[in-house]
């Protein structure tokens, strides 16, 4: 997109949720070159202008009637809940207890059906705000037109308040960035902003509109440039706040002390070399007062802000701080305050490698390819692109929309700018020139001719990015790195792991981060019930509504498995925002191609840098060992991964490279099944196998037979793939079986090589076996306090090892210590290993006792929690029809005819079944299943599936009859929720004949 353009389109009014403190008064932006739009207080008022023949390029109608999403997105309007309260269902780890049930069940009876209809279609909603959709149509490169109805003239417009103006000059993107990210973070705590840039009018009823806000706003914020000081508006800006005593100044690549009246009129310094000079004159100003003003910003007694490079957020959210408590906003700025320190924690999910090396090419692309330039120390790193032909028009698709726009994007240079029509379709992200495929059509032969396969370039700054390299390679360190230079640019990083069966999960965490609702009753509504399918669309749209919100947000999606979810078969990019707006989106993958995009392939290390890895902890070698290095970096393929643990080992112990060597090569290789595509790098290379296996050797010789840190390793294969507790995995590593210890020739050879790193008969405690494990970097430590986190490859290693038992001792553990807060994904791990979903069979199977406890304690809760809280109904759903299987096939266990040794005695005639043999045990089975009947009957009411509710609640209740009685309170309960359920599906049958 052009520049001009650029400044303009991201400068509308802020829709904010319902739930955020919003004032009455909404907010506006003035691009350099375009027409102001303004939100007054009331959501009545319209204005439009239509400026005069002789300036066709800023040619515009003023719409502030309506205020929409700064993002041109419809903004939903607000659902009205139902009576019943869906978020009072606790899901404590301590188990589904029989308050979780009845609170259930207080929901499920509260649905009213009388004016219900059961409906599939959903309703979107505009939060706060009521009116229509500002429609935008463009004419040509510099002009736009707002059509609004019933819109008035700008002389007829009178402006009654505004609590902060915000002033600014230029119309580089990273200023129109900072400024909208700005305006937009003021909107959201409530505070009407109104943001202009005078020296791009060129019309006087639009400066008169600026000059009303700057006299009727509570503050005035200047961001001060390099050329401001050459702006008689910025100059005047500066001028009427500082008398009013009310200026907030912004230095945006400045700093206070570089702004001096000697040094900028002698242009000292390479700043002011060619800035500077005597600017007052550049348009016709008095030299005294425009000294007076400089000056000024040095007695301005207010914090001084300094928006640098790396300190973008916290100069935002530090304004909008001060001017919270500033106009009385106390709440807003405590708010604020307590989500910083959330963000803090939370934001990243792994520490920065402080031993990073290399990617730095990498790292100027990644940054060119989402902000389409590339800034500071990094211009001396990158390497221009080859200019490519230029394109007339490009087309980018993705489902479930028709918004079309033109942008302009640049083929590697600032000059050369291309138009590309975005357009949105059914089926995939698509990206052609117009111009080559009419070329192409005119090359048919004989109808063969079929479009090229291959995908599209690689786009460059429209806020997408694709890396794509093989596992180990150093995808996760690559981004992670990026991430920690650039936070500063970004509200927050919100980091998502790509794993299919957990993906949709993981998105949908964020709904804390962003403050969005994604609960069931969020959705509902008085007229009709939601499906299951729609209850989930709402929740996902919720949070893909506010990514494209003005608001600058990095999205990270880490080491994507598949393009399509593994639930729903649906596709990723459905979670996506639209690309090319503030939110930017880097996807790191195994795979090829990622919709239609081309990646960025990320090769291995350098020779040098290679070696710069392995030897990180400076030692010198002879030039023996250092060849010993290099075939060692050779027969790893240059992994990352294998070159860390190389490294780890040589820090940590008193080894030479060619001793490793030569133990690496005489390491019996297991043998292991690698069918699985995953397994290709383990396949291709198994010298780091046998690097592995050395590693493990090593911890079981420190510290004895199958020692902790190597147990923790072997168990941590079956847990999800997320950072995990380190008391949580050494109590399932303590649960797998023990194992005699074998005697093997090279386990001589390794107690030579260890002598000084063991510590006789002292078995190694959690905290020292999860710092083993750290510094042979075989796993990294997370941001969460006490959790660490495992490479995919290690886990695949710890799965193919196939230790009897540690699956298992997993999912033991999981019930023990697992809680919902805290490990929800690998409570879902555990359901996956017990529970046979799709296609894959059960991996574990636990006694009858077991399995109670299990359901109790972690099945229904976590369905009930998932059902509620992220309104994942299917997920939710499948795994309590999973849990009911494998409720019946362990009753059908017990009710089935016995053959034990004492059939042949006369006192045992009686028994026939295990039933028999312990009652107790098999009334409790079928009163658990009944529970969980009931839940499922109560969350299909919650999707309008009456009668499957109907059927599963009979059943239950039929259950408490023949076990309990008539007359005990659970059968009553059920009872009567199925005669509630009853007269719910009458009524909905009576207005369906009506």
């Amino acid at each position: 997109m052009d520049i001009q353009e650029e400044s303009s389109t991201t400068v509308g009014p802020l829709t904010t949720p319902s739930l955020r403190n919003m004032s009455s008064s909404s907010s506006a932006f003035f691009s350099a070159n375009q027409s102001p739009f303004f939100s007054p207080r009331s959501s009545s008022c319209q204005l439009s202008e239509s400026l005069q023949p002789d300036a066709p390029i800023d040619r515009i109608h003023l719409d502030v009637a309506a205020p929409s999403s700064s993002s041109g997105i419809p903004e939903p309007k607000s659902l009205v809940n139902v009576g019943c309260t869906f978020s009072e269902v606790a899901a404590s780890p301590a188990g589904c207890s029989a308050g979780d049930l009845q609170k259930l069940d207080r929901i499920s009876s509260s649905v009213g059906i009388s004016s219900c209809t059961v409906s599939g279609h959903f309703h979107p909603y505009d939060d706060s705000y009521s009116g229509q959709k500002d429609k935008r149509s463009k004419k040509g490169r510099n002009k736009r037109i707002s059509l609004t109805p019933g819109s008035r003239s700008v002389s007829s417009y009178r402006l009654k308040s505004c609590d902060v103006y915000i002033g600014l000059h230029g119309r580089k993107p990273p200023l129109i960035r900072f400024a909208n990210w700005l305006r937009v973070e003021l909107e959201i705590q409530g505070i009407s902003c109104f943001v202009s840039d005078r020296a791009g009018y060129r019309n006087s009823g639009k400066l008169s509109i600026a000059e009303k806000a700057m006299d009727v706003a509570s503050y005035g914020i200047v961001i001060i440039t390099r050329k401001s000081f050459k702006n008689p508006y910025t100059i005047e800006e500066l001028q009427f706040f500082s008398g009013k005593k009310n200026l907030v100044p912004i230095y945006f690549d400045l700093s206070p002390a570089d702004c001096l009246v000697r040094d900028i009129i002698e242009k000292r310094g390479e700043l002011w070399e060619k800035h500077g000079g005597e600017l007052w004159l550049l348009y016709g100003g008095l030299e005294q007062e425009w000294k007076d003003v400089v000056h000024g910003l040095s007695r301005v007694e207010e914090r001084k802000l300094e928006a640098q490079d790396g300190n973008w957020r916290d100069c935002i959210l530090m304004t909008v701080t001060l001017l919270a408590m500033k106009l009385g906003r106390r709440s807003a700025a405590e708010h604020l305050t307590k989500w910083r320190e959330k963000v803090k924690e939370e934001e990243l999910p792994f520490t920065r490698n402080e031993n990073f090396i290399g990617r730095k090419k990498e790292l100027s692309q990644l940054e060119f390819m989402l902000f389409g330039d590339v800034t500071g120390d990094s211009r001396q790193d990158y390497i221009d692109l080859k200019a490519r032909p230029k394109r007339r028009h490009l087309t980018i698709c993705r489902s479930k929309s028709n918004v079309q726009e033109e942008r302009h994007v640049g083929n590697g240079s600032r000059e050369e700018k291309t138009p590309v029509l975005w357009k949105e379709s059914e089926k995939e992200i698509e990206m052609q020139s117009i111009e080559f495929s009419h070329r192409r059509s005119r090359l048919k032969r004989g109808g063969k001719y079929t479009r090229r396969k291959k995908g599209m370039r690689i786009l460059y700054g429209k806020g997408i990015a694709c890396i794509s390299g093989d596992s180990g390679i150093g995808k996760t360190e690559l981004i992670l790195e990026f991430a920690y230079r650039f936070h500063q640019r970004y509200k927050m990083v919100l980091w998502i792991g790509g794993e299919s069966r957990y993906i949709r999960q993981n998105y949908l965490n964020l709904r804390s981060f962003l403050e969005v609702d994604a609960s069931v009753e969020n959705s509902l509504e008085k007229t009709r019930i939601k499906g299951f399918e729609e209850q989930e669309e709402a929740a996902v749209s919720g949070i893909r509504k506010e990514l494209m919100r003005n608001i600058p947000y990095l999205v990270i999606i880490d080491n994507l498995e598949s393009e399509k979810d593994w639930w729903d078969h649906k596709l990723v990019m459905d979670l996506l925002p639209r690309f090319g707006g503030e939110t930017h989106v880097i996807i790191s993958t195994c795979l090829p191609r990622v919709m239609n995009l081309e990646p960025m392939k990320l090769s291995y290390l350098s020779g040098v840098e290679a070696m710069s890895l392995m030897l990180g902890s400076g030692k010198e070698y002879p030039v023996a060992e250092v060849d010993a290095l290099r075939t060692v970096e050779e027969k790893l393929g240059r992994l990352t991964l294998g070159l860390a643990i190389v490294s780890g080992i040589l820090s940590e112990l008193p080894i030479t490279p060619s001793r490793l060597l030569d133990t690496i090569n005489r390491m019996p290789l297991k043998d292991m099944s690698w069918c699985n595509k995953k397994a290709h790098s383990f396949r291709q290379n198994t010298f780091l196998l046998q690097l592995l296996d050395v590693c493990f050797s090593i911890f079981d010789h420190a510290d004895g037979a199958r020692s902790l840190a190597t147990r923790m390793v072997l168990v941590s294969g079956w847990f999800a793939p997320c950072a995990v507790s380190v008391s949580l995995l050494a109590l399932a590593a303590q649960k797998i079986p023990e194992k005699q210890k074998g005697t093997c020739f090279w386990r001589k050879l390794l107690q030579s090589l260890t002598c000084g790193f063991t510590s006789s008969h002292t078995k190694k405690s959690e905290l020292e076996a999860c710092s083993l494990l750290l510094r042979f970097n075989i796993a990294r430590s997370s941001t969460k306090q006490g959790h660490i986190h495992f490479n995919e490859m290690i886990k695949l290693y710890a799965r193919k090892r196939e230790v009897t038992g540690s699956a298992q001792a997993m999912v033991q553990a999981v019930m023990n210590q697992g809680s919902i807060s805290e490990s929800i994904e690998h409570l879902w791990a555990a359901c996956f290993l017990l529970f046979a979903f799709g296609h894959n069979p059960a991996a574990v199977e636990l006694e009858v006792s077991e399995l109670l406890y299990l359901v109790k304690k972690v099945v229904l809760p976590l369905a009930i929690h998932t059902f509620i809280t992220y309104s994942r109904c299917s997920a939710a759903l499948e795994l309590l029809h999973l849990c009911t299987n494998a409720l019946e096939a362990a009753d059908q266990a017990l009710v089935t005819p016995v053959d034990k040794w004492f059939d042949k005695s006369l006192c045992w005639r009686s028994i026939q079944t295990n039933a028999q043999l312990n009652p107790c045990l098999w009334q409790e089975l079928a009163l658990c299943r009944a529970t969980v009947l009931e839940t499922r009957g109560k969350l299909m009411l919650r999707g309008a599936q009456f009668d499957i509710g109907d059927d599963l609640i009979r059943k239950a209740v039929f259950i408490r009859t023949s076990i309990c009685g008539e007359d005990h309170p659970d059968t009553i309960s059920a009872r009567e929720t199925l005669s509630k359920l009853t007269r719910l599906i009458a009524n909905v049958q009576i207005r369906a004949s009506a």
